[in-house]
This record gives structure tokens, sequence and C-alpha cells, in this order.
């Protein structure tokens, strides 16, 4: 039996902060490592483990007072226990050799296999616990540290945090975020798995998932989306039942990159999901006509992944006339298939918010079917156009909101322009969007009328056939009709019809002030 830990000291927000610079600081000592984006990683895996040994202490300690059997996920000598836990264990060539060699001489002086290989042979009979997410993670993981004496500095370092208890959980999970957002920033043509949390929040606010429902992220990256659709349906909570089903029904995600997907489970985990179900697979691989209805789900939040191109094998998997080499259109084309069909009460059926770029809104050809598709068999009810630098640095591309459900055929689009703020040309890295800059849209949402930002547009005016009744085009860009850059792309007949209309509903307004008075005298 193993022994118990005592109960670990709280720990202050600032002692965390210190720890994980402290981290931080010292792998920067090590030659093997290439900036933030190795650093992160191996600041994860390392944890991870610690994390897990926690989590296991406590599992353990609850099945015996309740008198029942216990089965560990790892077996030692390769629990966090024993070999990270004693400040004056293993280090230098020695731990180097445990951590990376498929064999080692490992902590208790025997020799077999070494940390890595073992956890990446980890599977359960079943393939359906833990093992199989630390096998799935370190199968797509190295360690990059060098540096052996270094790397015991960095153990003993993360061994001072307690991952058993909740405020210093709480306090992780927004130092965690910070260092994705970190992350994100140093990546370069890697950010894509870093959405700007103002934009996720406000999405998860306006769909607003239900404790019950069961939301996906078929391209979750670090799981900004799925964080913060759990962290919504928490506040819901109020037994025992309501946590077991928030815990085992409500989280779904997807995410085929080993980095993201280990930094997505980390997320996950520091935020309270014990089991997060992440599917290490591409979304994409699944053929459309074999998604049946238990594959489908309540509401999907995402940030489609787009300008990347997919194999032939994917390829096949969509309809000959709707196969494409944009990434982000096939992706469009799989939520619309995962989303609930209307039924048993649901009379909307499934629903979905996702972030796609400026391109999909405009696309010809195969874009124009699949959005014809969208607007014929799916109410795309909102779309709301983000201003330009949302992404930076990652991209400059627009992007925009769109949001849809199966309730029936698109009859009108809502638009809303988000503006910038005052005095702002572009969001940049170092004044990046916040969460007030949505909260005129916020506003209107429940309660929507055209205004300055908003207009409405009929479907029929977005799909044009020509004289045969053959699909044209379907464009979505339409422009603010009361913005500079709308009237800058108008003709001269068309503004002159547009003034012509205007003077004379006000000229009708005057006169039927004019007869309003003469009836009062």
């Amino acid at each position: 039996m193993s022994p118990k830990k005592s109960a670990a000291p709280q720990t202050t927000a600032q002692q965390l902060a210190a720890i994980i610079k402290s981290a931080r600081n010292t792998m920067r000592k090590d030659k093997g490592l290439n900036g933030d984006l190795d650093r992160l990683p191996m600041l994860t895996w390392i944890m991870f483990l610690k994390f897990l040994d926690d989590m296991e202490l406590m599992r353990e300690t609850n099945a015996q007072l309740a008198g029942q059997p216990f089965r560990p996920d790892l077996a030692p000598p390769y629990r966090w226990r024993d070999w990270g836990a004693d400040p004056t264990g293993m280090t230098g060539e020695d731990l180097i050799a445990f951590v990376n060699n498929d064999e080692a001489m490992r902590p208790n002086g025997s020799r077999g296999a070494g940390l890595f290989y073992y956890l990446r042979g980890l599977r359960s009979a079943a393939g359906a616990d833990r093992r199989d997410v630390i096998g799935t993670v370190f199968r797509g993981m190295q360690n990059r540290m060098a540096d052996g004496y270094l790397l015991r500095e960095v153990i003993n370092q993360i061994n001072r945090i307690h991952f058993t208890a909740t405020q210093e959980m709480h306090t992780l999970s927004r130092l965690y975020e910070t260092l994705l957002r970190e992350m994100r920033d140093a990546a370069g043509d890697s950010g894509e798995f870093y959405t700007p949390r103002p934009a996720v929040r406000f999405m998860v606010q306006v769909m607003d998932p239900r404790l019950g429902e069961t939301v996906l992220d078929p391209a979750c990256g670090t799981g900004g989306f799925l964080v913060e659709a759990f962290s919504h349906m928490q506040a819901q909570c109020r037994c025992v039942a309501d946590e077991k089903t928030l815990q085992t029904a409500s989280i779904r995600g997807g995410e085929a990159k080993s980095l993201p997907y280990l930094l997505a489970q980390m997320n996950l985990l520091l935020h309270g999901l014990d089991h997060p179900q992440i599917d290490p697979g591409n979304s994409l691989r699944i053929p459309l006509r074999d998604i049946t209805d238990q594959d489908r789900v309540d509401l999907i939040l995402t940030n489609v992944p787009f300008g990347g191109e997919e194999d032939r094998g994917i390829l096949g998997n969509f309809p000959k006339d709707r196969q494409t080499a944009e990434t982000a259109l096939l992706f469009l084309q799989l939520i619309m298939r995962r989303i609930k069909r209307p039924g048993a009460g649901k009379d909307r059926g499934g629903r979905a918010g996702v972030i796609v770029p400026n391109g999909t809104l405009f696309g010809d050809g195969i874009a124009a079917r699949i959005k014809e598709d969208l607007l014929k068999h799916y109410n795309l009810h909102t779309i709301v156009r983000l201003p330009e630098g949302v992404f930076a640095p990652y991209t400059d591309i627009p992007s925009n909101l769109i949001f849809f459900d199966r309730s029936g055929p698109t009859r009108d689009i809502w638009y809303y322009q988000v503006s910038l703020p005052e005095g702002k040309r572009k969001f940049t890295k170092t004044k990046p969007m916040e969460d007030g800059d949505f909260a005129d849209c916020l506003a209107w949402w429940s309660d929507r009328a055209e205004g300055p930002n908003a207009w409405r547009v009929s479907s029929a005016d977005v799909l044009k056939y020509d004289s045969e009744g053959r699909l044209m085009s379907v464009n979505l860009d339409i422009k603010n009709p009361h913005s500079l850059e709308a009237l800058e792309h108008r003709e001269p007949e068309e503004l002159v019809e547009s003034i012509l209309a205007k003077e004379n509903e006000v000229l009708q307004l005057l006169l039927q002030m004019k007869a309003d008075l003469s009836a009062a005298l």
C-alpha cells in the first residue's frame, strides 16, 4: 500500500506564479530547448504527470475509505512519487536515460522500460479510460531537455504544486491560459490552435450550452471552447447527478496534432474535467455518409482550420461535387452533418457557432454549393463580422462568426459588424480584442433591430441562379450598408436612387406632420 500524503499547505497565487516562472527560467538554461515552443510542452508534460499522481493518491484514498478495490493507471516505478517526488532522487544522465531510453536503469534499481517508452504503450482493454489518454499524449511527445540536472531542478519546482487544492487548481488554470497565449504569440504560423478568448466567451454566452447537452469542438486546439463551455455548464450544477452528467456526457473534442492534444488535455484537467474525451484522430476521417444520429450533438463550437490541404483519402469521405482542398469548407460540411436533427422536444435541432475566414463567405464553385446546402437545409440566422487584427499576430485574414441551427431553411440572415474601439485602426498583439468589445453585440443579440452596425439580408437575395435554375453564386460577404466602405462600392445610379428614396421618405414624414398639425388646429 502506498503511503498517504499529508495535507499540503495552501500555496498563494503569487507563489504559484513564482514556481511556474522559476521552472521556465531553469528551462532557459538548457540548450536543447528552442524558446517557448519547446518550454511550454516540456512544462506541460511534467505538470501532467504530477497532476495524474496527485489524482491517483486521492482516488486511492477514497477507494480505501469506501472499502473498494483500486487499480492505478500507472504502475511503479513510473508514478511521480517513485521518480519525481524525492528532491534528491535520480538526476543527471541517469534521469535523462530513464526518461528518454526504451530501456534504462529505473529508480528502484532494476533495469526495464524507460518512462516515455512505458507511457507510450499504455492502453486499456476497452479503449475508454485514462490510460488511453496517457498513451496518446506521450506517443506524440519527446523530452527535449538535454541536461538531466536542470530537468531535476524543474521537476523539484513542479513538485511544490498541489493539484489536490481547489484554489490552486483555479489559479493554475488561469496561469496556464496565460502560458498558452504566450505560446500563441511565439508560434508564428503554428498559432492557429489558440483562439482569442473574448471571441470564445462571446460565442459560448450567446449559444448558452445547457446542462444535459453535448458540446463538441472537432478541431479543439488547446481546448478554449471546451473549457468555456464546461465552466458555463458547471455553474448550472445543483446536485451530484448534475456533476456526473457534466463530467461524463457534456464535453467532446477532436485534435489530430500531438502538441495541442496534450495542451488541451492539461487545460481541461486544470479546469476540473476529470477525464477529457478528446479524439486524437482527424475529425474528417469518417465519411459523412457514415455519420448517424448517435454521432450527432446538441452544439458545436469551433474555429475551423483553414488554408491547409487534406490528402485524397480524406477528400473521398465527402460527396464528389463537394470535395475541396480548403480545409475550412470540409469542416463546415462535417459540422452541418454532426448537429442533431429536430425532434424529441428540440424544434431547432442542434446548433453551431463557427469561426470562418472571409473566403468562406464569398467563395464560388464548390464553396457556393456548400453554402447553398447551408441556406436551404439549415437556418443561418446570424453572421458577426469581426474587425481587422482579431487573430494578430497569427493572421490578418478577416474572420467571421457564423451561427446556424436545424430549425428549417434560412429566410433572413442578420449581420452585425463589431466596431473597433474609438481611436484604434486594428487590433494587434499588444492591443488585442477584449471582452468589452462584444458588449454592444451582446446587447443587440436578444433584441434585434437594424442600425449602424446591424442589417438584415434575405436568403433569396443571396442565392443566385441562371435562367435554367443552375446555381451561379452564393455571396455571403455582405458589407455593412451603413458604412463608408459599402457606399464606395455602390454604383452611381444606385447611390442616386438610394438618396432619392431617402429624400422621399423625409418628404412624406414632413407632409404627415403638416397634416397632423392642421388637424390639431
